[in-house]
């Protein structure tokens, strides 16, 4: 029996399949028949903890493709990593770029920054043929062409041979092929909207030895077409379907302003009413970031391209705002630490080595030649100047740097299962995106899906950023 759960924002479909995975287990389902599958590594860590069983014992609750690589018994040299596709590229003069390595974000889909490579691996997750992948006719004919791609797909493979190693489309695939895979009494998937056709495919293959099955998503939250998920499957799945109808995290104000992006999804959609809180919280379109006090409070502040995320990093910093990202803290962590250590050795602190040679090398003089009487500001000179300032600055206004910042900046993807008190959502779309969407309806409905999961990480209020150019925003 297949059971479905469909989880609008913050009503609890992870909590749902937690608590029946326990139900199981008080009535004696052995733990190695339990098998818990979610989309990334740290909700496989949330789901182990919320068991409150002993995580070693929990050895079935694990992403798709850690099953995939513990079944098959590989080690971290068997798997490709960033660097080899960087590699692989450089012998065929084609760019590739990496923003995070493997699961940094922790999604199923290895970022890589290159058109060539994604659609390899777009086609590898809907399991059909690279041609075939090119022929759908969903690419930037001026950024891919055949003889390139089909050159790049043909090296890959025989780069994967002669190493010896799977990517993680290629898990996948052999699993399937895998004859003596765990029989299940009863199998979980979480964020199951976000299911590739080939993983979708080695689903079939373990519901036809379980007992039961929970599947649990929302269709409206499924952004990852671009890398081959089929959302389509997981709507029509046969199954005994519930919607949770109670959100703790959107106000009422979030739900009315994001529901205006599912009204003008024109393919299959799974219809789903659902309560806010008690709260009824704002939605208001800003100008820019002077007109809401980013000085005060907790924000997420979202954009759908890197192109724009960079950009309002520099907005940010000319504000004098702390602020982190998926990479790290907006000013350099080493300077802040090392004027730190400066102040602290000026009350005769005694530091290690290492402290010391840092404070050595942004001073450019031996320690005798310090002066305690100095400001770290005025002896950091070989410290540039913009980052002492930005640090400095960011002191005077209060802000605690030992601390995570209050305010988050990230792509609307990788804020994916986020949330916060205030969301700024920035409208621009871009160019390649505006271009894209006007190949298909899928495309377009897809997008509008992407700036409801954006809008929803808001629990409180949501401020819509008008774009740079009002031709390329987004129309709420």
């Amino acid at each position: 029996m297949i059971y479905k759960y469909f989880g609008p924002p913050g009503t609890g479909k992870t909590h749902k399949l937690i608590s029946k995975a326990k139900a199981y287990i008080r009535i004696g389902t052995p733990l190695d028949k339990v098998g818990y599958f979610a989309f990334t590594k740290k909700a496989a860590k949330v789901a182990k903890k919320r068991m409150s069983i002993d995580s070693d014992k929990l050895d079935y609750f694990r992403t798709i493709h850690s099953f995939a690589y513990q079944q098959l018994n590989l080690t971290n040299d068997k798997v490709m990593q960033p660097q080899d596709y960087v590699n692989i590229g450089k012998e065929l003069n084609i760019k590739v770029k990496w923003y995070d390595k493997y699961n940094k974000e922790e999604i199923f889909y290895l970022n890589i920054e290159s058109p060539y490579f994604k659609m390899i691996g777009r086609a590898m997750n809907r399991d059909i043929t690279i041609r075939e992948e090119y022929d759908r006719n969903e690419h930037n004919r001026k950024e891919i062409k055949w003889h390139i791609l089909n050159n790049l797909d043909q090296n890959l493979k025989e780069y994967k041979r002669i190493k010896n190693k799977l990517d993680f489309n290629d898990m996948i695939k052999e699993l399937i092929k895998k004859e003596d895979l765990p029989k299940f009494k009863v199998i979980f998937i979480d964020e199951a909207q976000d299911l590739s056709p080939l993983q979708w495919k080695l689903f079939d293959k373990l519901k036809k030895q379980a007992d039961h099955i929970y599947l649990a998503g929302d269709d409206d939250q499924a952004i990852f077409a671009w890398a081959g998920a089929d959302v389509n499957r997981f709507i029509e799945e046969p199954g005994k379907e519930r919607v949770l109808k109670y959100s703790k995290r959107v106000s009422k104000a979030v739900q009315e302003q994001s529901e205006l992006a599912l009204e003008k999804i024109r393919g299959l959609r799974r219809q789903k009413d659902y309560y806010s809180r008690n709260y009824q919280g704002e939605s208001l379109y800003i100008n820019n970031l002077d007109q809401i006090n980013l000085m005060d409070g907790k924000w997420l502040i979202l954009t759908r391209t890197i192109h724009r995320l960079v950009n309002m990093t520099k907005e940010l910093k000319k504000r004098n705002l702390y602020y982190q990202t998926n990479r790290d803290k907006s000013f350099s962590v080493r300077l802040y630490n090392a004027s730190v250590n400066y102040n602290s050795w000026c009350r005769k602190k005694i530091l290690d080595e290492k402290e010391l040679k840092d404070i050595e090398e942004y001073i450019g003089a031996p320690q005798k030649e310090w002066n305690s009487n100095v400001e770290w500001f005025e002896a950091f000179q070989n410290a540039p100047l913009l980052e002492r300032e930005y640090i400095k600055n960011m002191i005077d206004n209060n802000e605690n740097l030992d601390e995570p910042a209050r305010i988050w900046l990230s792509t609307i993807h990788a804020a994916k299962g986020g949330e916060e008190d205030n969301v700024i959502i920035c409208l621009d779309l871009g160019f390649k995106i505006k271009k894209s969407i006007k190949k298909s309806d899928d495309k377009n409905d897809e997008e509008h899906r992407v700036w409801y999961v954006g809008s929803t990480r808001a629990r409180n209020n949501l401020y819509r950023l008008k774009a740079n150019k009002k031709s390329n925003e987004y129309k709420f």
